[in-house]
């Protein structure tokens, strides 16, 4: 892995924090096929001049990482991470980020970019494929975003913008004391109220991305779920976006066997490490899945068994919203792998759709 494609410019800003608080739905139109191209039988790829652009999503543990490398070898990619966590240092059990062997020399970008404390935003990651789309375009290899963080990948791929709402640090700091005071679920309700379509979204717990929303609709006078539903949802690539799905309690019982796993590989050391790094718990990095669970076991508050019970829970929340999001894009291309160890037919049958879409350019590419 070299060190230039895991770079990322610009500081986060307040279109960040819109971001973190991502949870809506946005149903995505898409772009479709004219009824010229469909009824002539050739593929829009090959009347397109949009760049192409290979996308592979899913909730956490369906199994997109072994998949991804087979898929990356076999078509020339270039792999893209759309995950928000894998981009920081030192983070490595927590998000089941791919080491480097496991990569098998397919290059991989936004991985390692950021130290713990730089928070990472959709904006930022919109900036860098902005940039990267191209260059691994220009190097005759095809860009492939692959990850579960539905709004990152959403956003580039049908050009969301996200304007500027400015923020109100007294009104922040008002709502946190009244959810350490009446508790979170009380904080929770008052989002219910004015944008029931968030809440549904964001777990009760999730005191930073609940406050963010209530605080756009004191600033702006519009919601969340409103400010998402209004984007323009058109792509400027000529776009595969393939979903891989599974059986739910096949999905439920991977992600408790992948979290005993990341406990056996240090899981607890990871965060304590950070923790001696000096490292707090209100980062944002430090809300991600396994940080913030294990983090009051380190401090004491809670046991151990009680931290992971957590953990698994919450991953299982956080994989059935990422599902419910996933639900509203419109192009995706489905994919059941609830056979996991049929590996070889989940394989051709993703291999079987991209040539479909990409045929003519990868029949002039052995040519």
């Amino acid at each position: 892995m070299t060190d230039n494609p895991k770079k990322i410019i610009g500081p986060e800003g307040e279109c960040a924090e819109l971001a973190a608080v991502s949870g809506v739905d946005a149903a995505v139109d898409g772009h479709k096929e004219s009824e010229e191209t469909a009824s002539s039988g050739v593929s829009s790829s090959s009347l397109s001049s949009k760049p192409k652009l290979l996308v592979l999503i899913g909730p956490t543990a369906v199994g997109k990482t072994r998949l991804s490398i087979e898929i990356a070898k076999a078509f020339s990619c270039e792999i893209i991470s759309g995950d928000s966590m894998q981009v920081y240092r030192g983070m490595d059990v927590g998000t089941a980020k791919i080491s480097e062997a496991e990569m098998e020399g397919v290059p991989h970008h936004l991985i390692d970019i950021h130290d713990p404390d730089d928070p990472f935003s959709v904006s930022e990651f919109q900036e860098r494929c902005d940039a990267l789309i191209p260059e691994i375009t220009a190097r005759g290899n095809v860009p492939f975003i692959v990850g579960g963080t539905g709004l990152y990948i959403e956003s580039f791929c049908y050009r969301y913008e996200f304007a500027e709402s400015g923020a109100d640090e007294e009104f922040r700091r008002e709502q946190a004391q009244f959810a350490e005071t009446y508790g979170t679920e009380a904080l929770h309700d008052r989002l219910r109220e004015i944008d029931p379509e968030s809440a549904a979204r964001l777990h009760p717990n999730d005191t930073r991305r609940v406050i963010r929303a209530l605080e756009i609709y004191k600033l702006t006078g519009e919601t969340l779920s409103e400010r998402l539903a209004g984007q323009k949802k058109t792509t400027p690539y000529d776009l595969c976006l393939i979903g891989l799905t599974m059986d739910r309690q096949m999905l439920y019982n991977r992600i408790e066997e992948r979290i005993d796993q990341m406990m056996e590989q240090g899981l607890i050391e990871e965060v304590r490490a950070l923790q001696d790094r000096g490292y707090t718990p209100d980062m944002v990095s430090m809300q991600g899945l396994g940080y913030k669970e294990i983090w009051p076991y380190l401090n004491g508050s809670t046991t151990l068994e009680e931290a992971v019970y957590r953990l698994k829970r919450d991953t299982r929340h956080f994989a059935k919203r990422q599902l419910s999001w996933f639900r509203h894009m419109h192009d995706i291309q489905w994919v059941d792998v609830s056979e996991p160890e049929n590996f070889s037919a989940i394989y051709e049958k993703v291999h079987g759709i991209i040539t479909g879409r990409f045929s003519s350019d990868f029949e002039q590419k052995r040519q």
